[in-house]
C-alpha cells in the first residue's frame, strides 16, 4: 500500500521526500534507473519526514523489533526502532556477522544475493517490521521475511521509502503487507 492510499494523499511531506531523491541513470548497470537516497539524507527536513511518517504508522502496532535490510535499511531502521521502543536487527550480506547465523538466498533485479541474520537476534513470537529503502522485485524483502519467520518472529509489515508502481494494490511478499511512501522519480522529471 502506498502512503497516498492510506490517508496521506496531498501530504506535502511525501512530495518533499520524492523531490529529495535523485535518479542516476544506468546504475549499477544499463537500464537501471537508480533511486539515490543520498540526496534525501542530505536534506534533514525530508529525512525527518520519512522517519516521522513511519513512526506515526508503527508506534501503536506493538512491534518489538525493526529489521533493517543492508545497507540502506540501516539508515532508516534505527531511528524508527528507537522512536517506537523496539530493538534494531541488521540483516547483513554474507560474512559480515559474527557467531551463528542463518541465511536466505534471493534474486535481485540484476543478479542474486544472500542475507544473513544472527541466530540470537530474534525471540519467538516477536512482532517484526522489515525496513528498506526501495522495493523493486520483492526478492530482498521476501528473503527478510523468511529469515525472521524461521527464527520465530511474526512479521507484521514491510516498509520502504520508494516502491515501484507494480506493487500498488498487491505484492508477492509471502502475504505480508507492504507500506511504501513514494513512487520512483523518473529521469525526465529531473532538471539538469
Amino acid at each position: 500500500m502506498f502512503a497516498v492510499e492510506n490517508g496521506l494523499q496531498g501530504d506535502p511531506r511525501l512530495q518533499a521526500i520524492s523531490d529529495a531523491i535523485r535518479v542516476i541513470p544506468h546504475f549499477p548497470k544499463t537500464g537501471i534507473m537508480f533511486q539515490d537516497i543520498t540526496t534525501l539524507l542530505l536534506d534533514p527536513v525530508a529525512f525527518k519526514h520519512v522517519v516521522d511518517i513511519f513512526v506515526d504508522r508503527y508506534k501503536h502496532m506493538d512491534i518489538s523489533l525493526v529489521a533493517g535490510v543492508e545497507a540502506r535499511g540501516f539508515i532508516f531502521g534505527p531511528p524508527i526502532a528507537l522512536a517506537i521502543g523496539a530493538k534494531f536487527i541488521p540483516l547483513r550480506k554474507p560474512g559480515k556477522l559474527p557467531g551463528k547465523v542463518i541465511s536466505e538466498e534471493y534474486e535481485l533485479e540484476y543478479g542474486n544475493d544472500r542475507l544473513e541474520m544472527s541466530m540470537e537476534a530474534v525471540k519467538s513470537r516477536e512482532r517484526a517490521l522489515v525496513i528498506g529503502d526501495l522495493v523493486a522485485t520483492g526478492g530482498t524483502l521476501s528473503a527478510s521475511i523468511k529469515l525472521l519467520e524461521r527464527a520465530g518472529a511474526e512479521v507484521v509489515e514491510c516498509a520502504c521509502v520508494v516502491g515501484l508502481p507494480k506493487f500498488k494494490g498487491h505484492c508477492k511478499l509471502k502475504g505480508k503487507p507492504l507500506y511504501v511512501l513514494v513512487e520512483p522519480s523518473q529521469l525526465d522529471e529531473i532538471a539538469f
